[in-house]
């Protein structure tokens, strides 16, 4: 549970946080200042839709950009010094935010997160990424611990989509570097993994999110709780939490009777981090017959039921070593040595 919460009772509590009902900017301001180590927004796009009567989302621009920057001005005050905040929005709306933003805290990206829906749309280029801004408070980020993130595979077979040449020796054992264009984040769309009708964040996202700029234990706050996949991600993940959600908060408290699923979700995104290939990819090339093969590769880092019997191993895919099953973990015989040096 965080220390410094606002003067009302939360409509649901955990260990690690607490929800509130209501506008944000008034529970905002009830917060002391310095006491936030990651804020993220996600606001309505001002684009029409239903969020309930207590809602509105069909404002004039220059209402709309008022009212954001009321609850950003909130969020700048409320970072802790080296803290980061994070703003989810369209391109349009994330120019006069960044804008408003830049003289305010120090500007580190601009992250595109690619759009996957192909809807039609005539008259102008069809609208494929959100914005993702992300600033600081002050001049360095507390944290910043971005994951690295598998190869791209086939698959078909396991083997590479990107041709590195002669490189593969080069590569990170830990996985690739992370960019500032996230085109690997699917829109949640199955009523499978969806917990309200309206439109929610990717739980791979906010995994992302919390890795990039906080730690366990850490304070997030996320001042419009949809359907709550935040304080998701920050439970499972250990942050101390604080939410707010001024129209139904009942998806959310919903949510949190039963985390199981998203608690399988988060482990099945995270066999792909910081790992060079992901278990699914090492059992296609082993199956494939890969060739010579100069790839060091390791799992830490991932899920534990994801690593090779709980173990970080070196895997060399010229001998003659085999994936036996993927089920429960990878198994591999025989065992390889440690893994050497890791190389950037």
């Amino acid at each position: 549970m965080t220390d410094e919460r606002p003067p009302v009772e939360p409509v649901l509590q955990t260990e690690l946080g607490a929800l509130y009902a209501g506008d944000c900017v008034p529970l905002m301001r009830a917060l002391p200042a310095g006491s936030v180590d990651l804020f993220f927004a996600d606001p309505p796009f001002n684009l029409g839709k239903d969020y309930g009567v207590a809602a509105p989302d069909n404002h004039t621009e220059d209402r709309y950009l008022k009212w954001c920057f009321e609850w950003l001005s909130e969020g700048v005050r409320l970072l802790k010094p080296g803290g980061s905040m994070f703003v989810y929005n369209l391109p349009k709306w994330s120019i006069p935010i960044g804008e408003f933003l830049r003289t305010r805290l120090t500007f580190r990206h601009w992250i595109t997160v690619e759009i996957k829906f192909g809807l039609p749309i005539t008259g102008r280029l069809y609208p494929s990424h959100y914005g993702l801004l992300y600033f600081v408070k002050g001049k360095r980020p507390n944290r910043f611990d971005p994951p690295r993130l598998a190869m791209p595979t086939c698959r078909h077979c396991g083997g590479e989509i990107p041709d590195y040449g002669g490189y593969k020796d080069k590569m990170n054992p830990k996985g690739l570097n992370l960019s500032d264009v996230w085109s690997d984040i699917a829109p949640v769309r199955h009523s499978r993994f969806k917990n309200r009708e309206a439109n929610e964040l990717s739980l791979k996202l906010m995994d992302r999110v919390l890795d990039i700029g906080s730690a366990p234990g850490d304070i997030v706050l996320d001042p419009f709780g949809g359907a709550g996949t935040t304080y998701v991600a920050a439970e499972l993940k250990h942050r101390r939490w604080i939410g707010m959600e001024l129209s139904t908060a009942d998806a959310i408290v919903d949510r949190f009777a039963d985390l199981s699923q998203d608690r399988a979700n988060l482990r099945r995104y995270r066999s792909g981090i910081n790992t060079l290939f992901t278990p699914e990819a090492l059992a296609l090339r082993a199956r494939s017959g890969m060739g010579r093969n100069n790839h060091r590769y390791n799992i830490e880092g991932a899920a534990p039921d994801a690593r090779l019997n709980g173990e970080v191993h070196q895997l060399s895919l010229d001998t003659t070593e085999t994936v036996e099953s993927i089920e429960g973990g990878l198994t591999k015989s025989p065992a390889v040595g440690s893994l050497p040096d890791e190389r950037h």
